[in-house]
């Protein structure tokens, strides 16, 4: 296949470096260190099984999926 001025393998290598920036992105996103009691936002508790299942996490199921919405949405506008 002809691939004008790009060497072989450019495109895959775009692919992988695209997939590798991703994983980056989403291992920095992860939660780490110890779950907080209260949650952030509310200062409700965090249910323990919350804690247990969500290292690191912050905030209370309510709170999160407003901040999942709140970015989501400011991803699409």
């Amino acid at each position: 296949m002809a691939g004008g001025w790009s060497k072989d393998g450019a495109a895959q290598d775009q692919i992988d470096n695209s997939v590798k920036d991703g994983v980056a992105k989403a291992r920095s996103q992860l939660l780490v260190g110890q779950s907080l009691l209260f949650c952030e936002e509310c200062k409700c508790p965090i249910p323990e099984a919350r804690r247990k299942a969500v290292a690191g996490v912050r905030l209370c199921v309510g709170c999160k999926s407003k901040s999942d919405i709140r970015q989501k949405r400011g991803k699409q506008g």
